[in-house]
């Protein structure tokens, strides 16, 4: 058995690509309550916004008024995803710590839904990535499609590893790689990971996953074994796949936990915490939390006099 990592940085997504693909407008105020408990559960890292055109992800819209009403706390980074200079400049005035840019690593996909190469898409971020680093912010770059493509199917070890290499070179502090649409396997990622960290220092690599074909912990725990500490998670498993209809999406993030903590592997994440603010935002949703653990654990407090239920 290889070694694992000692601790784990677990980035929340579930305010931003968690909600983002919902129907109905959420209020503002409930994102801020998302926002804001997630950062009492102890994240350092929380993905709260996404500075993207209201006509195209109208969901969003609500991004600046979220990021100047939650409750900051030193020390946490609450990023915010841009896909232009309109883009970072409203992340700017609306205080993000983390810009994030994306390209994906399938030809194909990049064609389909932006109609220009994967060298064009990433050129122009340029000005942006420039712009966040005259600003002394972070910058992190997501790589889309890394395990596997809607359009094309299977995607190249050496693609995934050119759009690590061109997002190095803007100055990415980190890079995602993601499992867009959750056709990853173990030995995949391995072998995923093994190769853009040739490029890029595996201890900035972060790993997203999605649970579309229910491998998003085994794909962890794989990306843990050659050396991958930081992971992507969503609150309830809120998110969908917009590629495979019905699918459940982003890995939930007390699913992750309890596997992290089920190894010994060192997150200061509440886990308690976070299955509350998981019991609350599927309660807003009006439905069920797409977590096993968390469900679990919110099912058990209600059945236990002892313990609290999940609010």
């Amino acid at each position: 058995m290889r070694t694992l990592p000692e601790s784990a940085k677990l980035v929340e997504v579930g305010p931003r690509d968690g909600l983002q693909n919902e129907k109905d407008i959420i209020p503002a105020a409930i994102k801020v309550e998302l926002v804001d408990r997630l950062t009492a559960a102890g994240f350092i890292n929380i993905e709260a916004a996404s500075f993207v055109s209201p006509k195209w992800v109208p969901q969003m819209a609500t991004s600046g008024e979220v990021m100047e009403k939650i409750t900051r706390k030193p020390g946490t980074i609450y990023s915010a995803l841009v896909p232009n200079m309109k883009g970072f400049e409203a992340a700017l005035a609306a205080r993000a710590d983390e810009i994030v840019i994306f390209g994906a690593a399938s030809e194909a996909f990049s064609q389909k839904n932006i109609n220009c190469s994967i060298a064009e898409s990433i050129d122009r971020f340029r000005e942006v990535a420039q712009a966040t680093k005259d600003q002394g912010l972070r910058l992190r770059g997501s790589i889309s499609c890394a395990l596997g493509c809607p359009y094309q199917g299977e995607v190249a070890l050496d693609a995934v590893a050119d759009v690590a290499m061109r997002l190095r070179d803007l100055g990415c502090d980190e890079i995602d790689v993601a499992d867009t649409i959750g056709v990853g396997t173990a030995i995949r990622v391995q072998q995923v990971f093994e190769r853009v960290a040739r490029e890029f220092p595996i201890h900035r690599l972060a790993g997203h996953f999605h649970d579309t074909y229910g491998q998003a912990l085994a794909n962890i725990y794989a990306a843990l074994e050659v050396g991958v500490s930081i992971f992507h998670a969503s609150v309830a498993g809120l998110g969908g796949c917009p590629y495979a209809k019905g699918a459940t999406g982003n890995v939930s993030t007390e699913d992750v936990l309890y596997l992290l903590q089920g190894l010994n592997i060192k997150t200061d994440i509440d886990l308690d915490a976070v299955v509350d603010a998981g019991q609350f935002i599927s309660h807003y949703l009006g439905r069920k939390a797409a977590s096993r653990a968390g469900n679990a654990i919110a099912a058990r407090r209600a059945n236990d006099p002892s313990k609290e239920t999940a609010s």
